[in-house]
């Protein structure tokens, strides 16, 4: 079977589209032809080096296709199945196992494509929202590459939470995602400070909760922006990751929390993961909430999408067919 393989950490001309054994399932695994690969920026943390894995690996951690073929003792999956999976790695395949624990039925009438480019993201968007900062009506969030796919999704939760929604982006094509997502307000970074821009909607120190999933560029004035006992939520590093800073500087800003989750910590056991799954199978079912689907790549062009993520060319989610 063909796959992408990396074999050194370093750029996108790294990602190798290779000819590779195809794997046998396990006693507790599901071999499943891969449909659709889901493109995220933890992909590129691991191409890089960011992130440190043995070489050589399969990248790709998130995915929906068809069963193919069903380990011993495995029950509860038959051949033909469609299933998604999220945090799995080895994804950027033709084919892929994947431990049956992990793996999350689909149900009838969602189509695959749209699965594939829901979990990680919506998922991250549900603990976000759910767990890490519980949001309610009234709060006031600021939510950082709001064009992205996490970001649509965030936006739309929060919404339908009760939010006030800040967001952020850095075209005005992008803006109006944004806005069609159901932000109250849209700063476009590029032409504006947003933390200038915060302050004159909101006020200063106004803000409950940042969501910022861009890190280093983004993290020291949405700090500044928080109120006393508010929480700055940094979940991902897509302009590099965010510099120590020391204990104090969180009591002199208001006694603020800092913290910087994680999926793997909020989907530990298969009932977590599978109750944020089903609501966002139910949500997108009944409309509630819309997956945006921006680009598609071929397997083999692997290395031209991690250059459009990382080049802030993409909007909505990114997906690989084998």
């Amino acid at each position: 079977m063909k796959a992408i393989v990396i074999h050194e950490a370093g750029g996108p001309d790294k990602l190798r589209f290779e000819q590779v054994a195809e794997p046998t399932p396990g006693p507790a695994d599901l071999l499943v032809d891969v449909d659709a690969a889901g493109l995220n920026f933890i992909d590129t943390y691991q191409r890089s080096g960011l992130y440190p894995l043995a070489f050589p690996f399969i990248p790709g951690v998130e995915g929906a296709g068809t069963v193919a073929a069903v380990g011993d003792g495995v029950t509860g999956f038959s051949v033909g199945d469609r299933v998604g999976w999220v945090g799995v790695l080895g994804t950027y395949a033709e084919k892929h196992l994947v431990p049956a624990q992990r793996a999350i039925p689909i149900p009838i009438g969602l189509e695959t494509d749209v699965v594939a480019a829901m979990l990680l993201q919506g998922i991250t968007a549900h603990y976000l929202t759910n767990d890490t900062f519980p949001l309610k009506k009234g709060d006031r969030c600021l939510i950082h590459a709001a064009a992205g796919g996490v970001g649509l999704l965030l936006t739309q939760i929060a919404v339908m939470k009760g939010a006030m929604v800040i967001t952020t982006v850095g075209t005005e094509e992008k803006a109006e995602l944004s806005r069609a997502a159901g932000a109250d307000e849209v700063i476009v970074y590029r032409q504006v400070d947003f933390r200038e821009e915060v302050e004159k909607l909101i006020g200063a120190n106004n803000l409950d909760v940042v969501f910022d999933g861009v890190g280093a560029a983004t993290f020291d004035k949405g700090l500044d922006l928080l109120r006393p006992r508010g929480m700055m939520v940094t979940f991902g590093n897509a302009s590099g990751p965010v510099p120590a800073i020391p204990p104090l500087i969180l009591a002199e800003k208001g006694s603020i929390f800092l913290t910087r989750p994680t999926m793997a910590h909020y989907i530990q056991t298969r009932d977590e993961l599978l109750t944020r799954a089903n609501d966002l199978f139910n949500w997108v079912s009944t409309g509630a909430l819309d997956v945006r689907i921006g680009h598609k790549y071929p397997l083999g062009q692997a290395g031209d999408a991690h250059r459009a993520l990382e080049g802030r060319e993409t909007t909505g989610k990114v997906l690989l067919h084998p």
